[in-house]
């Protein structure tokens, strides 16, 4: 019969000489496995004594216990060496640089949205806001807007659907910034009932609108800046120095010629639409449509709760995305809307 320690120090000695995990669970079963060294013991023991049994088990125990302490520290050691060279051949510099995060910026036409609140704060504008879903009374019928007019149809406003699922032609997506006027103007009337005279309103409505078109200069969603001004001796040429002066702060340039030219709106009369021509670079002489302007119609005032008798003002509505593709000198809005972070970046 072989001598269990033996067959201990010779498995201990064959562990130390393998390198290879999958060489070493070989080598484990030359002595642990069905057909090993241990088990062959183990099977032998029938033939003994009960006396020789019991010291004979307790000695292939001993043998089995240092076999498989020798197994598991071998099994470490070859664990250890491995992570020590896959460390070794992963590490890090750190005298190099750090490779850092790429810097985010703000969207060109939130800049824009930005730089239009800012100029108009400066003059003593507000910022107003409101919902983008919106009553037809606020979005039409309070702006002078009659029911046949193409813009109430659903081929040009992105009507919703009520809770049974039927189109509901009372509430849609704001198609501009108008209602906010509205709602401001009926929220200042009630705020100041108390008084014979009530304060000027002087407000700048930005915010997203939405309608049924898109090519390179128009989109479903946009934005829009819409302004304000209601007093008692607001006059037409106040809205011509506001304009003109925003305009020339704007494009940071006195170099440029602004002009009203006669037009037509629901809510205002008399209306004009907003002309600006570049003197230099490349839109030099090139006339272009910046916004829409007038002097608000009494229909609208009085639709708001207040006297058209008593007081009077100018609206005016402009396009902050055209501004954009302006000022960047961009000739496709929707480019601004892709999510191309190719283009974005150039804005950072």
């Amino acid at each position: 019969m072989l001598n269990p320690e033996q067959i201990a120090q010779d498995a201990a000695a064959a562990f130390a000489a393998t390198d290879d995990p999958d060489a070493l669970e070989q080598v484990k079963a030359r002595f642990l496995g069905k057909s090993g060294q241990i088990t062959e013991l183990l099977k032998g023991m029938a033939a003994l004594s009960p006396e020789e049994k019991k010291s004979t088990g307790a000695a292939i125990n001993r043998a089995k216990t240092a076999i498989e302490e020798a197994l598991n520290s071998r099994r470490e050691a070859i664990r250890q060496v491995a992570l020590e060279a896959r460390l070794a051949g992963e590490s890090l510099d750190v005298t190099l640089p750090g490779r850092g995060e790429i810097r985010g910026g703000l969207h060109p036409v939130t800049r824009t949205l930005e730089r239009i609140e800012t100029l108009f704060r400066s003059i003593g504008f507000e910022v107003a806001d409101g919902p983008e879903i919106e009553a037809d009374f606020q979005n039409f019928t309070a702006l002078n807007t009659p029911e046949d007019h193409p813009a109430r149809s659903m081929h040009d406003t992105f009507y919703l659907l009520d809770e049974h699922g039927k189109l509901a032609e009372d509430i849609l997506l704001r198609t501009h910034t108008s209602p906010i006027q509205v709602r401001y103007m009926q929220a200042h009337v009630a705020r100041y009932a108390h008084l014979e005279t009530m304060p000027e309103i002087r407000i700048i409505a930005p915010g997203r609108v939405y309608r049924v078109d898109s090519d390179a200069t128009h989109s479903p969603m946009f934005h829009q800046v819409e302004g304000l001004w209601i007093g008692k001796d607001v006059s037409f040429a106040d809205l011509k120095g506001v304009i003109a002066d925003f305009l020339r702060r704007f494009f940071e340039s006195d170099d440029l010629e602004v002009r009203f030219r006669p037009s037509f709106f629901p809510f205002t009369e008399p209306s004009a639409e907003i002309d600006v021509a570049f003197m230099s670079g490349a839109l030099k002489g090139r006339w272009l449509e910046i916004a829409g302007c007038g002097m608000v119609h009494p229909n609208v005032l009085r639709h708001a709760g207040i006297d058209p008798e008593k007081y009077i003002g100018f609206a005016f509505g402009m396009g902050p995305d055209r501004l954009t593709m302006l000022r960047y000198g961009v000739n496709d809005l929707r480019l601004f809307f892709d999510g191309d972070l190719r283009f974005l970046r150039q804005f950072v």
